[in-house]
């Protein structure tokens, strides 16, 4: 019997070729236009993002990059290339991994075109998502299918959903959070992408999550629900960590409007320093490695606001970018998909 063939493709959200404003106004395009993004009738999409939006936010989000930018370039891409390489090692021979973004490059096309060549027996597909939602998992998903389904010979496909409760993924976030004087710290943000409040509920058949008790656990009615296991992956790091509920608080941020998922991450820390708190950790267990939303947004500009009204230090957790633990977890993911 011949030696089956299996391809890993790793998938991570995407960003611009550079933090050029040319580079970057491509990559929010795309990003944007998707209706799983913006879930939105097409014509009202269209002129929304393209009249609107990208004009408008390519500028500022350039300046925004090139803060973000490294000698290596884009942190995204960095870690995820590093991984791509550790996690090949760690599987062996009987896989070849590759590395795609839902935006841009190196692009799902391009590597599924790859992985066409190479004529695997089997796909593996994982994004580096731990938490399901339709505009990044169902997504990255949906870009898959769409080309996989004009290839004459289709390979077995198995998709990887989420693993925001998987027992190495957990360790790797209690890790991280073990580098630093827990007990030196006034309060814990678990701080988490935001979605429109719909599309969370879409997810309910348009239901309150209250009605599916979202917040406290997670169940059959709720388990891709966003909201749900977000606060789970959260009860589990805190518990890990030995935090009490009532000294952490799971938040959201990167909003567009005021109808995406509350609590924002922004007022929860002008909250804290209102209250007198002078120190504050904040965890992103959405992100598994490091990039705007939180070098930039977190360590940074909450740091400004936090300041601004009377805090002193927000101390950011990496995200577990090239942690044994996080490639032992992929691992597992792939092996036992």
């Amino acid at each position: 019997m011949t030696k089956r063939t299996k391809g890993v493709l790793l998938i991570n959200l995407g960003t611009p070729d550079s933090p050029s404003v040319g580079d970057v106004r491509p990559y929010l395009s795309q990003f944007l236009n998707d209706p799983r993004v913006i879930d939105v009738p097409w014509l009202w999409r269209k002129i929304l993002v393209n009249l609107f939006i990208v004009p408008f936010r390519a500028p500022k989000s350039a300046v925004v990059y090139k803060k973000l930018w490294t000698d290596n370039g884009s942190p995204l891409l960095y870690y995820g290339k590093i991984v791509r390489e550790l996690l090949e090692k760690a599987l062996g021979g009987d896989y070849r991994v590759h590395l795609a973004m839902r935006y841009k490059n190196p692009s799902i096309p391009d590597a599924l075109e790859e992985m066409r060549k190479q004529n695997y027996d089997e796909i593996i597909v994982v994004t580096m998502f731990p938490q399901y939602a339709s505009a990044t998992t169902g997504s990255a998903f949906d870009e898959v299918m769409r080309i996989t389904r004009r290839w004459w010979v289709i390979p077995e496909i198995k998709f990887v959903c989420q693993y925001y409760d998987h027992p190495t993924f957990i360790r790797g976030q209690i890790e991280r959070g073990k580098t630093y004087d827990l007990s030196s710290y006034d309060h814990f943000l678990f701080s988490y992408h935001g979605l429109p409040e719909r599309q969370v509920e879409k997810v309910h058949h348009n239901e309150s999550c209250d009605t599916y008790r979202c917040v406290t656990e997670v169940n059959d009615q709720n388990k891709f629900c966003y909201r749900a296991t977000c606060y789970a992956t959260t009860r589990l790091i805190a518990e890990g960590l030995g935090i009490a509920e009532k000294d952490y608080t799971v938040c959201f941020q990167s909003r567009l409007n005021q109808r995406w998922v509350r609590p924002f991450s922004d007022d929860v820390v002008v909250s804290c320093a209102k209250k007198g708190m002078k120190r504050i950790l904040v965890f992103s267990p959405a992100f598994t490695a490091d990039c705007l939303e939180t070098i930039i947004e977190i360590g940074e500009e909450y740091q400004d606001i936090f300041k601004e009204h009377g805090g002193e230090k927000v101390q950011l957790v990496e995200s577990l970018n090239d942690h044994p633990l996080w490639i032992e977890c992929l691992k597992d993911l792939v092996v036992t998909a």
